[in-house]
């Protein structure tokens, strides 16, 4: 069910002659760290030509050493030197950025990848900036035949392709798609990841004094192309008994990134979930009284911290003394021992059911999200046809199945349709 935006493409895509299949930017930030790692391992091989990059040499030659990096080019760029961004868009297919958060960084980069024609992809979970970017840069990447493709890690390729996963076999199994789809996360193991928390705070920081901002942030498709036509309210999860699962549940969240990028690829594939498409995310906290008490300790958790994060005062207490701080994140051990599980419950219009589950076997903040990242990236930079159109894209209307495989085959993640 793999499907393209529909729009013209002016100019070839000029990639035959590039040095380098995919770059890394940001190789000595945690996850860049774990990142360079990976690809060392997975593409020893030489079936992936890469290259390390960032603004200290120093960093990049340690992480080189330590890793044992033997022919791995190191490239110097600051995120703020456009002269250097476009030396390292020159020489590459793909950029993979691991910068953020991107709404303070990624700017520049993402500007300068969408005028030279150079594929990209990130990290980042920041709606405000991915709409903002989109506004700024979509007819540049249109005109160059640069294709964008944010939300490549635990938010949102799981959700992105969990429902694509699901709508492809319900189309198979009941000629149609699902109207309907409630994902569940049933485990979750893992520590907060420091850039996504830097990132969290200075969303919460912009929406403070940006009343338009908070009035995007409220809009469930905010991500969706200008014209999309769609206008359903979305479910809005509370605290509830969730029939479908048999325990409670309480607000993911990853949600408020997650929805919005499956309803952009709704929109993406001309509306192939239906203009009455409706998507929710929720997680599961158990069954019974302590099932409710720990659905209440989520929610109220998660709205505290928001609050927190929204007053000055606190929110140096907590970026002080509480919250993890950008490169930080959880030892080895802790990523091998982490895993997650979504199960995604889907419905027709008819009334027929069809269930599907996603796992992965590392902590889906850093271990797992490397991985994905990587095969994002690999996707992006050999398995996309060069008919395949600029514009900025979701993991699942540009990568779709084949991303799937490459999960399946090497980044320890499952699709399976449940009986």
């Amino acid at each position: 069910m793999d499907v393209f935006l529909e729009v013209s493409l002016r100019g070839g895509d000029k990639m035959a002659d590039k040095k380098f299949d995919i770059i890394i930017y940001g190789a000595t930030s945690f996850v860049g760290q774990i990142i360079t790692r990976y690809m060392h391992e997975q593409f020893a091989d030489g079936s992936i030509r890469w290259a390390i990059a960032g603004r200290s040499h120093s960093k990049l030659q340690k992480i080189s050493d330590a890793i044992g990096l033997s022919g791995v080019e190191i490239i110097v760029a600051d995120a703020a030197d456009e002269s250097a961004l476009r030396q390292i868009c020159a020489q590459t297919k793909v950029v993979m950025s691991t910068v953020g958060p991107y709404a303070l960084y990624g700017d520049l980069l993402l500007k300068v990848c969408a005028t030279t024609g150079t594929h990209y992809c990130d990290l980042t979970g920041e709606p405000q900036w991915i709409r903002k970017m989109q506004l700024r840069h979509e007819a540049d990447a249109i005109k160059s035949g640069a294709r964008i493709v944010h939300c490549c890690g635990f938010d949102s390729i799981p959700s992105d392709l969990g429902v694509h996963f699901l709508q492809r076999n319900a189309l198979e199994q009941f000629g149609q798609t699902c109207a309907r789809i409630d994902m569940r996360v049933l485990r979750m193991k893992g520590g907060a990841s420091g850039g996504t928390i830097a990132s969290m705070i200075n969303m919460v920081k912009e929406a403070v004094s940006d009343a338009d901002l908070r009035r995007e942030l409220k809009d469930p498709y905010s991500l969706c192309p200008q014209k999309h036509q769609f206008s359903v309210t979305q479910p809005e999860v509370k605290i509830a008994y969730d029939a479908v699962t048999g325990g409670w549940i309480a607000p993911f969240i990853m949600a408020g990134i997650n929805t919005r990028v499956v309803h952009r690829s709704n929109a993406l594939s001309n509306n192939s979930y239906g203009v009455a498409f409706t998507y929710e995310e929720a997680v599961v906290t158990g069954q019974g009284g302590s099932g409710k008490r720990k659905a209440k300790a989520a929610h109220w958790g998660v709205n505290a911290l928001m609050i927190g994060l929204a007053v000055p005062p606190i929110r140096w207490l907590l970026e002080t003394f509480v919250l993890p701080k950008p490169g930080q994140g959880p030892s080895e051990k802790a990523q091998l021992e982490g895993n997650f599980e979504l199960v995604f419950h889907g419905s027709t219009a008819k009334g027929e059911t069809i269930q599907c589950r996603v796992t992965g076997d590392r902590d889906p903040g850093y271990g797992s999200t490397a991985k994905m990242l990587s095969q994002a990236a690999a996707c992006l930079a050999k398995d996309v046809p060069d008919s395949v159109p600029g514009g900025f894209w979701t993991p699942a209307t540009i990568l779709g199945d084949k991303l799937i495989e490459r999960l399946e085959a090497h980044a320890g993640l499952r699709f399976e349709k449940l009986p």
